[in-house]
């Protein structure tokens, strides 16, 4: 179950972000470029970088 403020916040635009916890709950880098990525995968970084965040 998630909760709100501790898994996840909504945005101004009405987006649900979700934050580091979620993201160490669920186990993996979705390479989705995420907000609180607790992997850091970002644009900009090679793709042999980002590769091993596998």
């Amino acid at each position: 179950m998630l909760v709100e403020q501790i898994d996840y916040y909504i945005n101004e635009d009405g987006n649900f972000v979700f934050k580091e916890k979620y993201h160490l709950q669920r186990g993996y880098c979705c390479k989705n470029q995420c907000k609180h990525c607790p992997w850091n995968f970002k644009k900009g970084k090679s793709k042999k970088e980002n590769n091993q965040l596998k």
